[in-house]
């Protein structure tokens, strides 16, 4: 399965800085000519073919453009109007469409899920809607199964399909007693959103929102209607760039099947953000992690992660699918909204939105660590399998050397390089924030931490 489908990458961005007095908030020309050069460098690396990027603070818009090309056979250039899919991104809008049901006394929180669907597995039944939506439902996500799912990516599904594909699955927990990243859960809220209003989730996704807020183009990003500015996606290839895998785009659903540009998120976080789409009371709640979810390496309220960035609180979630990632964040303090929205499946959007706040809030930028020699008894210190529990879940982390070069394994990912920083410490070149940190007792190292934008995850070297 694809490093980023729907779900987010196991690689989080790191989330550091110092804090910054708002009298010291760089101008607008300062922040544009940082954003130029961050984007111009992504383009560079073969990030993706483009970026398009949004950043207002305030009444300010700082940053509002596209570079690159939005499709490559046409030879077509990205703009600001560039309709991009915005994977999981979906998932507030789900979420939020869910709490004005709640408000409206339609439905309860803590209502089992089997109240309203009734045809769900009998395991199923008493998760709550909460437990839905933060992610500590216990159910399995459809998009785990690997090659089961990956093999029929082209067929249409209807939801119920959907269910079906984990329905015989064991419970991945109790509910509410752990945390994992779940697209099967918030396939069921659509399912709920539906039952209740009695309206396709697509369709109420527009009455509620898309249409009263002018998001004129955002939609349920349905792979046949004709979609004005719509980007193609890509992904890497020995030789630059291919068309992405195809996906049957009724699969994402309403855990993100939504398609939208720069333009329409940055009116949805100003609106989200600002009291105008739910309740003080709901707003709280999507954005304050609890229970399970507070704890987890992602904390995460209802379709929504809140975490630390340059010493500001930061409410943000991202997207990734078949030829698409994408960064969204809201910055309270700042009234900051910031949103990337790139054409490729490996692109590192998370990281480059973290140093776009950071210009912003007028942070210095992150610089990657420098690495240094590694020993042949150094890299045969760590070389081994280790069992590593990611908040729930248990997934084989390999290291293994490859003509004097060490490289880290996730199961069912590519291998990394890996940069020895020193102190049994490792880490990659793509991601600043990642560190592998090993035990120094003994021959062979018995376990292994992996550390990344504020998670934490220990794995034991397996026999």
């Amino acid at each position: 399965m694809r490093r980023a489908v729907i779900a987010p990458s196991v690689f989080l961005v790191a989330l550091s800085g110092a804090p910054l007095h708002a009298q010291s908030l760089p101008a607008k020309a300062a922040v544009a000519r940082v954003a130029d050069s961050l984007a111009n460098a992504f383009l560079a690396a073969k990030e993706s073919p483009s970026v398009a990027i949004a950043v207002i603070r305030g009444a300010d818009t700082l940053v509002f453009g596209a570079w690159g090309k939005a499709d490559l056979e046409n030879d077509v250039a990205a703009t600001p109007t560039s309709v991009y899919r915005i994977g999981s991104v979906t998932k507030q809008f789900t979420s939020a469409a869910v709490m004005q049901l709640v408000e409206k006394g339609l439905v309860k929180l803590d209502a089992p899920i089997g109240t309203y669907l009734a045809t769900l597995p009998a395991e199923w039944k008493p998760v709550t809607v909460r437990q839905l939506l933060n992610h500590t439902s216990g159910i399995p996500s459809y998009t785990d199964i690997g090659e089961a799912w990956a093999r029929r990516w082209g067929e249409i599904m209807t939801p119920d399909t959907l269910v079906a594909l984990t329905a015989g699955k064991k419970m991945d927990f109790a509910p509410g007693t752990s945390w994992h990243y779940n697209n099967t859960g918030y396939v069921l809220l659509g399912m709920l959103i539906e039952k209740v209003t009695g309206h396709a989730w697509g369709t109420e996704l527009a009455d509620r929102f898309f249409t009263p807020l002018g998001l004129t183009a955002t939609r349920n990003c349905l792979n046949e209607p004709l979609v004005t500015h719509r980007a193609a996606g890509y992904q890497k290839a020995a030789n630059g760039w291919s068309n992405a895998q195809y996906l049957a785009m009724s699969q994402p659903y309403s855990a993100g099947a939504m398609c939208s540009t720069i333009g329409d998120l940055a009116t949805w976080n100003r609106a989200l953000h600002g009291g105008k789409v739910v309740s003080a009371e709901s707003y709280k709640l999507m954005t304050t992690p609890e229970g399970a979810a507070a704890t987890a390496a992602l904390k995460y309220g209802f379709g929504l992660g809140r975490d630390t960035l340059a010493g500001h609180p930061i409410v943000t979630h991202g997207g990734g699918i078949h030829g698409f990632i994408t960064g969204n964040a809201w910055v309270p303090e700042l009234a900051l909204s910031v949103t990337v929205l790139t054409n490729s499946g490996d692109a590192k959007a998370d990281q480059l939105l973290a140093q776009l706040v950071r210009a912003a809030a007028g942070a210095p930028l992150k610089q990657p660590p420098k690495a240094v020699a590694a020993t042949a008894a150094q890299r045969a210190h760590v070389v081994g399998k280790y069992a590593l529990n990611l908040g729930g879940t248990v997934r084989e982390f390999s290291v293994f050397e490859r003509e004097g070069a060490l490289y880290g394994q996730l199961e069912g990912q590519s291998a990394i390089p890996l940069n020895f920083l020193g102190n049994d410490t490792w880490g990659a070149s793509f991601d600043a924030s990642l560190r592998l940190i090993f035990d120094a007792a003994g021959t062979t190292a018995s376990t292994m931490t992996l550390k990344q934008g504020g998670g934490e995850f220990t794995g034991q070297r397996k026999p």
